[in-house]
């Protein structure tokens, strides 16, 4: 008696970074293409729902609803809403803004190392309770300041 050969699966390619690249250019020619130039600023349901969903875990405090969002957590949640386009004011609404306890002096590390790795915007750190006066120390404001000069030419 033979035995059967064991059935291969084809790969899942549907969340390859190709795939994804590949619907994101086929959508954005739709719209340019199709008309969309009016509902341009306007987000596609997937982006819509991932928009809500991110503020709400902001207003709750709580990632997908079972456990709570850490500093890093908040700091990419609320970058990534300004990514979308969410204006600051509408995220300060329903975020709560933390209190840090830290001396400021044992941040700046801390907050150089981050930013180094993460390259978030400025305005983010005021949700973890991290002020000017250390990110200016950390070097993120001047680093900005040049991100956009660059920009600009």
């Amino acid at each position: 008696m033979a035995k059967p050969k064991p059935v291969t699966k084809a790969p899942n390619r549907r969340g390859s970074p190709e795939a994804i690249e590949k619907r994101r250019a086929a959508r954005m020619f739709n719209d340019v293409l199709g008309g969309g130039g009016a509902g341009a600023g306007k987000l596609d349901g997937r982006t819509e729902k991932r928009r809500k969903r991110l503020m709400k875990e902001l207003e709750d405090g709580m990632a997908r609803g079972s456990r709570e969002l850490k500093p890093l957590d908040v700091l990419q949640r609320v970058q990534e809403l300004m990514d979308l386009g969410e204006p600051l004011s509408s995220i300060r609404k329903v975020a709560k803004i933390r209190k840090s306890n830290l001396p400021p002096e044992s941040m700046i590390d801390v907050v150089d190392r981050l930013q180094k790795a993460y390259a978030f915007r400025p305005e983010v750190y005021r949700f973890v309770g991290i002020g000017e006066d250390v990110l200016r120390t950390a070097g993120v404001l001047q680093a900005e300041a040049a991100r956009r000069g660059k920009k600009r030419r």
